[in-house]
């Protein structure tokens, strides 16, 4: 039997930035799940804090070059690489001049968060199943971490659905206590559209697109749900458990690895409901 294929989505890996609960949990569930014999691919964002030369990342020259059009103006994909040697594991990094260049993860040196995020998480999403794409690598299952993935559902389920690589990837997206204040600008909607992403698909973000509501969004458009923190947004929570979707409880650093791998198991297993992206309405 083939091995199942796992694509983690990360906002934060270790080592590449400090620890962090988060940070930590996606080092080292990818090589967790590696060791249980299934196969598996990391991307998270080339932030401008992560030092390159320490961490040994370089350009992939034949991944790279395309040009991402979001809200009319093009933007280049840059794809490095590196690998954690310890784990046998490499982790792509998407990259991009205007994006993820700044010496910061998501806010400023004052703690300000940048006024483009939504346009960095765009990007990012993106230019992950782009780059998936080029490679020519099938997921079984995409896992998502943090809400600068929360795109990545919506995109893989409706703007790449005719894509065969993707056509059986189921999507399992993790909810953690990352929330951003205030809401995304009003025009995010817009920027958002790519051919198959419907109008309904995005009601849930259409007025209001704050962290709950683009997290409600990523629920919608995933197979199955995590609770990745202890503590999470409790509108978010709710909605997570009364969804109908698969919903694993926290589980903390002493059985994550395996309570994940059931739980995967679980949503691979030949007959498992297919997302239900029906809007849902806002809270």
């Amino acid at each position: 039997m083939d091995k199942k294929k796992i694509l983690y989505v990360s906002q934060e890996m270790a080592p590449y930035l400090p620890k962090t609960d988060l940070s930590t949990l996606c080092r080292y569930l990818p090589q967790g799940i590696q060791e249980k014999k299934k196969e598996i691919r990391a991307f998270m964002p080339r932030y401008g804090v992560i030092n390159e030369r320490r961490h040994q990342l370089h350009e992939v020259i034949r991944l790279s070059g395309m040009n991402l059009i979001i809200d009319d103006t093009d933007h280049s994909l840059v794809i490095k690489v590196a690998s954690i040697s310890e784990a046998r594991m490499q982790v792509y990094f998407i990259d991009n001049e205007d994006f993820f260049q700044r010496k910061g993860i998501v806010t400023d040196e004052n703690g300000k968060y940048y006024p483009d995020n939504d346009e960095r998480a765009i990007f990012f999403a993106r230019g992950v199943l782009e780059t998936v794409k080029k490679l020519r690598w099938s997921p079984d299952l995409v896992h998502c971490h943090g809400w600068i993935t929360s795109l990545v559902p919506l995109y893989l389920k409706n703007g790449f659905k005719e894509d065969p690589l993707f056509s059986k990837s189921k999507v399992v997206y993790s909810i953690y206590d990352d929330a951003f204040p205030g809401s995304f600008p009003t025009n995010f909607v817009k920027k958002l559209k790519v051919d198959g992403v419907s109008e309904k698909d995005l009601d849930v973000v259409r007025e209001n697109p704050t962290f709950e509501n683009v997290s409600k969004l990523a629920i919608n458009m995933s197979d199955a749900v995590i609770k990745g923190d202890a503590a999470i947004n409790p509108e978010v929570e709710a909605y997570a458990r009364t969804c109908g979707k698969p919903f694993l409880d926290y589980h903390g650093t002493d059985t994550y690895i395996d309570a994940y791998s059931d739980f995967y198991d679980s949503i691979m297993a030949p007959g498992a409901a297919a997302a239900d992206k029906s809007p849902k309405k806002k809270s």
